[in-house]
């Protein structure tokens, strides 16, 4: 987990004008046309950090304010139920989901089907596109990753687990359809989270950065230094810097970073110390002469 130690607090009046400034931008480039249909540009948190990762990890962030719209269109995929056929297990969760009062599901594809008639990469290509974002029985998200391919995950859209058995399975889906999700790779030191839309009050978006921001620095599994600097942008803005960390914390990461590698040293000294140590008795061949001694005694 993260460094408790470290403490980043946001200035929340810099945040509302980043915020406004972008939704501004955003108004002067809007057309006619988008205005009529309500586009609203995504806006999301770059996190640029102060190392590498050693681990790759995904973060589930949970928003005070939902991100998407009533026309996003949401896919679950669902386990194959015993003694059904695919569109009987269709119906089944259908009806459970109309039952629990699960309203914002558009489509269910039971596993089997998802196995056989999407197994075509034209048929996931159509499935990816038809669908705003995917949801998986928790019992099933394991076995997802070989059938779905590769381009859901290269667009973001990788299958979130559910638990179809909760008590609350209103509210849990739910709360999972508007939180948003961050994934930290291992591969670089930037990555980035969905948290809000332009159609949004800046408040809104405001206190959504304040819940993303102190959910990654609680769940982010780093040592350290963790975030150097945070910038809010949309799908065609520049990036807008709302937070860049103390130059000390530079300072400090060259400390821990020093200390990790003389920690290594006094390893590697101990460990060749111990090979080149001698034997007290003399090896193998020490205990063969005195086995020849004993027996002449003998």
């Amino acid at each position: 987990m993260a460094d408790k130690s470290e403490e980043l607090v946001l200035d929340r009046v810099q945040v509302k004008k980043a915020v406004q400034a972008l939704q501004a931008f955003l108004k002067t480039k809007s057309t006619p046309d988008s205005l009529l249909l309500d586009e609203s540009q995504h806006l999301s948190l770059l996190f640029t950090l102060w190392k590498i990762p050693k681990q790759a990890q995904t973060i589930r962030i949970p928003l005070p304010h939902g991100i998407r719209t009533d026309t996003d269109e949401v896919c679950l995929f669902t386990r194959d139920e015993p003694n059904m056929t695919p569109d009987q297990t269709q119906r089944f969760y259908k009806k459970l989901l109309a039952e629990r009062g699960v309203k914002n599901v558009t489509e269910v594809i039971p596993y089997k089907t998802l196995r056989t008639e999407y197994k075509p990469f034209e048929a996931k290509r159509r499935l990816l596109g038809n669908f705003d974002m995917f949801l998986s029985d928790d019992r099933v998200r394991r076995m997802l990753s070989s059938h779905i391919g590769k381009h859901f995950y290269e667009r973001k859209k990788e299958p979130l687990s559910v638990n179809l058995r909760s008590k609350k399975l209103a509210l849990d889906i739910q709360r999972t359809i508007q939180g948003t999700t961050i994934s930290i790779s291992k591969k670089g030191c930037c990555c980035m989270a969905r948290v809000a839309h332009s159609g949004m009050a800046a408040d809104e978006i405001a206190e959504n950065i304040e819940s993303a921001v102190s959910t990654v620095v609680t769940k982010l599994r780093m040592k350290g230094p963790l975030i150097k600097i945070i910038h809010l942008k949309s799908q065609s803005s520049v990036a807008l810097p709302i937070y860049t960390s103390n130059i000390n914390h530079l300072t400090l990461l060259e400390e821990t970073q020093k200390q990790a590698r003389a920690a290594m040293d006094a390893k590697k000294q101990t460990k060749k110390g111990l090979e080149k140590a001698p034997n007290p008795t003399g090896g193998k061949k020490a205990m063969k002469t005195k086995s020849k001694r004993t027996k002449k005694a003998a």
